[in-house]
């Protein structure tokens, strides 16, 4: 594509910094990104000329693509993930450490014409709506025109960002390579990238802070303001400036009398917080509405209350299991403009992944390229499978959630994927127990996630690959805003659980839209009303609180669902007081004391 090579900025420090990094890569253009919508056409056409994306039927899905990566670069890569903090306890026993000084001698080597024969794109992007009192500018450089597509759907970018950033201000340096250069004459390959998974490197380096990413063009590896920024870096940096990076959702809940409150909620992988944010509530009158569903960036507001934002502007959700029945809002935003990655192709030009809630095709080319038909005994999509898609499409986004001051939260979920043990919905007793509540999540595994479905693994806030410095420290930044603001003003916290079977291994709670008859118990006990019963574990609703109108429950059901297993409950705080063991001295006290009081609690 032909490069806009003059530097639309007198930024000093960005333009040197874009020199030194052309210099280090060697690329053979470079191009600054306006983010335009002449510019995405121009990419997309690029990438279709050479492979890596495929058009969709324009009268099924107008504007939209796929793309197949390459087999070894599907998903994010954990174990190849560093925080270079100064001491190996800054960056906590929840991080890789590395040496700052030997891994940047290290990517120097690696990056030292990784962009030869390709070109240089400059990204300036913003987390946050501009005006935001939180917004972070980051300036990505990387060689995938893929990243470039992504990037502007997901996040603020263009020349309003350099706008903004001015002659003087602060960026983040965001630096990424697939570590594919090419030689003169040299056909690129559809889906460039390093095939090794041990040079494939995810790098924070929290004092500058920087990242530096090489070898993967897949996902949060490569569009570095997802989990990179938004999260891992962003963390740090609000722990330093007192709000709060996380891992969650966020939701509007309307109630018939058109009474609103403001929701977010932590979940770890496959525990649908994408259906959660856009779910359509099966109690009559009652509306959601979508602000994000994946990341929100906390502060603390003018009026003292915690007020929520959602940085990115798109979504990049996993494809395979949302159907219409489990979200058919989210069917619905990407109709249109989205980019499809690792889904299977289908004759007419459609999209088609497992547990789509349609039938299979016949016949159709499955994400690796390959013919593919339902009894070949292959996946057509990757468990990984994403969609791109804009907010802003969204049937049900939120009308405030580009409000530059956020939204005030009302309340705080927690949750994970237990099949025993914890209750449909239990609510904090006070700040520093609901604290404790999601320093102890945690959620069995899925196969696609981990190769082992069933393993217990300990996940607090939904955190654990996401916070950028020790998780001691990070759990004692939670536990300080009693402090900061006034503690009438916080959100109330509860933990739920949509997926606790019977000993017959049979879902107890329909959970998708029937998950609303839960969130109006957690409006109620926010407005002081609510039934509920004080157990050693929390406040649960009492047998006749929860709206269940229209719903085939049987009483022995529900009667399972809000149980205090005390046996369960007993092994369980022994598996908490093992796991709180890892963080040392840099644990809580206050936690501590929480899992004292709930040990005796239990008898």
């Amino acid at each position: 594509m032909p490069a806009k090579t003059k530097p639309p900025t007198n930024n000093e420090k960005l333009l040197a910094w874009v020199e030194e990094m052309t210099t280090l890569c060697k690329p053979a253009s470079v191009h600054w990104c306006d983010g335009s919508d002449a510019e995405y056409q121009v990419l997309c056409d690029f990438m279709v000329k050479g492979g890596t994306f495929t058009p969709l039927n324009p009268k099924l899905r107008p504007g939209c693509y796929l793309a197949r990566s390459h087999a070894s670069d599907v998903a994010r890569v954990e174990d190849r993930t560093f925080i270079c903090a100064k001491t190996k306890e800054e960056a906590g026993p929840n991080n890789n450490w590395a040496d700052a000084a030997e891994m940047r001698q290290k990517l120097l080597g690696f990056f030292n014409g990784s962009m030869a024969g390709r070109t240089l794109y400059v990204i300036p992007f913003a987390m946050g709506p501009l005006a935001s009192p939180i917004a972070k500018v980051g300036i990505e450089i990387t060689d995938s025109p893929y990243v470039v597509a992504n990037m502007r759907i997901m996040t603020r970018m263009g020349r309003a960002v350099l706008d903004k950033l001015g002659a003087s201000g602060g960026f983040i340096p965001c630096m990424h390579s697939v570590g594919a250069p090419l030689k003169p004459g040299q056909t690129d390959a559809p889906w460039p990238c390093e095939p090794d998974p041990q040079k494939k490197y995810i790098v924070h380096f929290p004092d500058d802070p920087s990242i530096w990413s090489y070898g993967s063009g897949y996902g949060g590896n490569a569009l570095l303001g997802k989990k990179c920024l938004a999260l891992r870096i962003a963390s740090i940096v609000a722990q330093r400036e007192g709000w709060l990076a996380e891992h969650m959702l966020i939701l509007r809940l309307t109630s018939p009398q058109g009474k609103k409150h403001y929701i977010a909620a932590a979940f770890p992988s496959a525990c649908g917080k994408t259906n959660l944010a856009m779910m359509q509530p099966t109690l009559p009158g009652w509306k959601v509405t979508c602000l994000g569903d994946d990341i929100a960036w906390i502060h603390v507001g003018k009026d003292g209350r915690f007020h929520a934002m959602n940085p990115e502007t798109g979504f990049f959700g996993v494809a395979p299991g949302t159907s219409k029945h489990s979200n058919p809002n989210a069917m619905g935003t990407f109709t249109r403009n989205s980019i499809f990655t690792n889904v299977a192709l289908t004759p007419d030009g459609d999209i088609w992944w497992e547990d789509m809630g349609v039938p299979p095709p016949a016949k159709a080319i499955d994400w690796e390229g390959k013919d593919w038909t339902p009894d070949c005994g292959r996946k057509a999509a990757h468990p990984n499978a994403r969609f791109t898609a804009p907010a802003a499409q969204c049937p049900v986004i939120d009308p405030d959630w580009e409000n530059p001051e956020g939204v005030p939260l009302d309340a705080i979920l927690f949750g994970g994927r237990r099949a025993t043990t914890i209750p449909l919905i239990n609510e904090a007793f006070d700040w520093e127990h609901g604290v404790f509540l999601g320093s102890a999540a945690g959620s069995e595994t899925t196969a696609a996630a981990l190769g082992k479905a069933g393993i217990l693994r300990r996940d607090p806030f939904a955190m654990l690959p996401f916070c950028g410095y020790n998780m001691g420290d990070y759990l004692g930044h939670w536990l300080s805003f009693a402090q900061r603001t006034d503690r009438a003003k916080l959100p109330k916290m509860f933990f739920v659980n949509w997926f606790r079977r019977s000993a017959e291994g049979k879902w107890l709670w329909p959970g998708y839209g029937d998950n609303s008859r839960v969130l109006k118990w957690v409006c109620e006990r926010v407005e002081g009303a609510g039934k509920a019963v004080a157990t050693p574990i929390g406040n649960v609703p009492a047998p006749d609180a929860l709206d269940l109108t229209g719903l085939d429950m049987g009483a022995d059901s529900l009667r399972e669902l809000l149980a205090v297993d005390i046996a369960g409950w007993k092994h369980e705080t022994g598996t908490i007081a093992g796991y709180y063991a890892t963080f040392g001295s840099r644990l809580p006290d206050a936690l501590k004391q929480k899992l004292e009081t709930l040990s005796k609690g239990l008898g």
